[in-house]
């Protein structure tokens, strides 16, 4: 027991003297001559591997030893084996690190974190950092509510005096996740994008830095509200933390609206539901709580208000559930833009959204906890972002994890990756899940121990009243593994390539430019311009403006119905559009498309469309659609029809838009 205690002390001194006031050393000095170097590390992975082993009490050949021994032969490789040893050294270290309470506040945390990135990029001996040239960012313009001067100006100066000094995408989400207070494996890409978006994709320290300044601040201001009085005047159930809050300045409330009434009031935002307060005479009323938790059939999307019912500002959030009866509007009045609405409606829908991963899953106990503490760490993360550098990222680049993974391509399969890792959590696992645990966590270096969780307990935030069972509980952080990737990592990836596809054909439809008439309408026009045409040409006919004609068409139309032909008229329509469609693709292939813009699955889904109506008989084929649209929601089946009607979706926004031409008909009057 007392040898036990003296290792103990002895871990806690030397964390101490990394993070004390006391005298310490300078791990930002990565030029000093060390002594025994390991050879096959060029001078700032030594310099890193130095400082990890003085946190665990180590020499760096026994770090070395350790990696010899534990780590698989697959990625010992010659080619690989600094930059493995260098991240089994880091994960290590950081393990021990994010133990402290305060270490997002330590200024030599920042800077070791920020070498161990410089030293991922540069691990070999003989090796040079080779500077890559990222292709310029648009900077934002004078009429958007974004951008710092100190961050558009003082930091993009920095980045172009020492450039040898920043890191790049890759760096960043090696070793950022391994922090889970810092970043998160699904939105780490997103993560830097936005700290880099003005400095040419390379990070320098003094904008990483200033974000984990403002994260810790962020994190700070959220502990600050579970204290009196704001928490004792929510009724708050066991495990549920204050994120945000908003209106409780009397100058800037939040408006809540219900049909034509409003009351300016306080609202704030938990893990599980939104709290109004509506003010009074100088005091708050008792809290409405809409609860984000349960399945509601809940919808929160932008819309507009005014006053009396009036649409007309677009500054506010709506909410509509089956626990309301009509839709409740709140309402975030500010002089110019609506950012101060967006950030709410990100946050309210990433609190929505894990929520619903968690039902969809069945995620209980230490699982549970961890979801929502992910999603807790994002909204951090977000706030830190948004204060920091005023940055309003677009909807696939959201820092926020599970409002990403909603709006990602395939991003159910993150989720469902997600999920897998969360079920090796349960306290009920059986012994295969355990020795899928333990293979799991094998290799990663004692990385498993900074999960989400864990740190959001060390930061004082408690999700988990067991306290016992909480510490005893295997955490695991299943993104890190030292050089390897995580099925998790394999998810993201496949789905940030069907995103890149998805954008390139979203700027096809960017391009579609109509000078006085709104885009949307001019491709709705041009989309249904066969439907128009055809529509007109029977009311003609119906018309009996000219007799032969109409007469012609009855006869034919009669004669198709008595004898059993309309059945082949749509496989005929179906038929001929496949075939205008790959003859117009191959005819002009090579050369600009005009007017005409196809894939070959949708002419191949035509063909099949085709042969069903030809070879089914159409009583099959009514009977056959309304089972699918009758069973959609059945417990059996509503799972596999909603991956169905979202890879259909995906597919669609996947489909190139056509350019439009509108053409107006010359005026004969004006000609004349």
């Amino acid at each position: 027991m007392r040898k036990g205690l003296t290792a103990t002390m002895r871990k806690h001194n030397s964390i101490k003297s990394i993070f004390g006031a006391g005298k310490k050393p300078k791990i930002s000095d990565c030029d000093k001559p060390l002594e025994n170097p390991i050879p096959q590390l060029s001078a700032i992975a030594n310099s890193v591997v130095s400082r990890c082993s003085r946190i665990l009490l180590l020499s760096p050949e026994q770090l070395q030893q350790q990696f010899e021994t534990k780590i698989s032969d697959n990625v010992k490789k010659p080619s690989s084996y600094a930059r493995n040893l260098l991240e089994f050294c880091s994960y290590r270290a950081l393990g021990v690190l994010t133990q402290c309470p305060d270490h997002l506040c330590d200024k030599d945390f920042r800077r070791l974190t920020f070498d161990m990135m410089l030293a991922w990029e540069d691990p070999a001996i003989g090796s040079e950092s080779l500077i890559k040239e990222a292709p310029p960012r648009k900077f934002p313009s004078d009429d958007e509510d974004v951008g710092s001067l100190f961050y558009l100006n003082s930091i993009s100066m920095a980045v172009q005096v020492d450039k040898k000094k920043t890191v790049g995408p890759e760096a960043f989400s090696r070793i950022a996740p391994a922090c889970p207070a810092v970043a998160d494996i699904i939105t780490v890409h997103n993560l830097f994008d936005a700290l880099t978006s003005s400095s040419r994709g390379q990070l320098h320290f003094l904008v990483y830095d200033k974000y984990l300044g403002s994260l810790d601040k962020a994190i700070k201001y959220a502990k600050s509200l579970s204290g009196p009085p704001l928490a004792s005047s929510l009724p708050l159930e066991e495990g549920e933390i204050i994120l945000d809050v908003d209106g409780n300045v009397p100058i800037q409330p939040v408006f809540q609206h219900i049909g034509i009434s409003a009351w300016p009031g306080r609202l704030t935002l938990t893990n599980r539901a939104l709290y109004f307060e509506s003010l009074g005479v100088g005091l708050y009323d008792k809290p409405v709580k809409y609860d984000l938790s349960e399945d509601l059939k809940q919808v929160v999307k932008p819309d507009l208000t005014g006053p009396l019912g009036a649409r007309l500002f677009d500054k506010a959030v709506i909410y509509k559930s089956t626990s309301v009866t009509e839709p409740v509007l709140m309402e975030f009045p500010e002089f110019k833009g609506h950012s101060r609405r967006d950030y709410w409606l990100e946050i309210i829908r990433e609190v929505l959204h894990v929520n619903r991963f968690i039902r969809k899953f069945h995620l209980e106990d230490i699982p549970h906890a961890e979801a929502l503490s992910k999603a807790i760490l994002g909204i951090f993360r977000f706030r830190a972002v948004k204060e920091a550098f005023h940055i309003w990222p677009s909807s696939f680049k959201t820092p926020l994890t599970f409002n990403l993974a909603e709006k990602l391509p395939r991003g159910d399969k993150i989720l469902e990756a997600l999920s897998n890792l969360l079920e090796l959590l349960s306290t009920g696992r059986s012994d295969d899940k355990m020795e899928t645990l333990e293979n799991a966590t094998k290799h990663s270096s004692g990385s498993y121990k900074a999960s989400s969780l864990s740190t959001l307990a060390k930061l004082g935030f408690t999700l988990i009243k067991e306290i016992d069972t909480f510490e005893k509980a295997p955490f695991l952080d299943g993104n890190i593994i030292v050089g390897e990737t995580d099925t998790l990592e394999l998810a993201v990836r496949k789905s940030k390539y069907d995103l890149g596809r998805a954008q390139a054909a979203h700027e096809t439809v960017n391009q579609v430019k109509v000078e006085g008439i709104d885009t949307n309408l001019a491709v709705m026009m041009e989309l249904l311009f066969p439907v128009t045409e055809s529509a007109k040409q029977i009311h003609f006919l119906v018309s009996w403006e000219d007799t032969f004609k109409s007469t012609v068409f009855l006869v034919i139309f009669c004669y198709a119905i008595f004898w059993g032909w309309i059945k082949y008229f749509m496989p005929c329509i179906f038929l001929i559009l496949a075939s205008l469609m790959l003859w117009h693709k191959y005819r002009n292939k090579g050369k600009q498309l005009e007017a005409f813009k196809a894939t070959d699955e949708a002419a191949l889904v035509l063909i099949i469309l085709t042969m069903v109506f030809m070879l089914v008989p159409l009583n099959s084929i009514i009977m056959l659609v309304f089972l699918e649209v009758y069973t959609r929601e059945m417990p059996r089946r509503k799972a596999s029809s909603e991956k169905l009607i979202r890879r259909l979706k995906e597919w669609w926004v996947r489909i190139p838009a056509a350019p439009v031409q509108l053409i107006k008909p010359e005026d004969d009057k004006k000609k004349e």
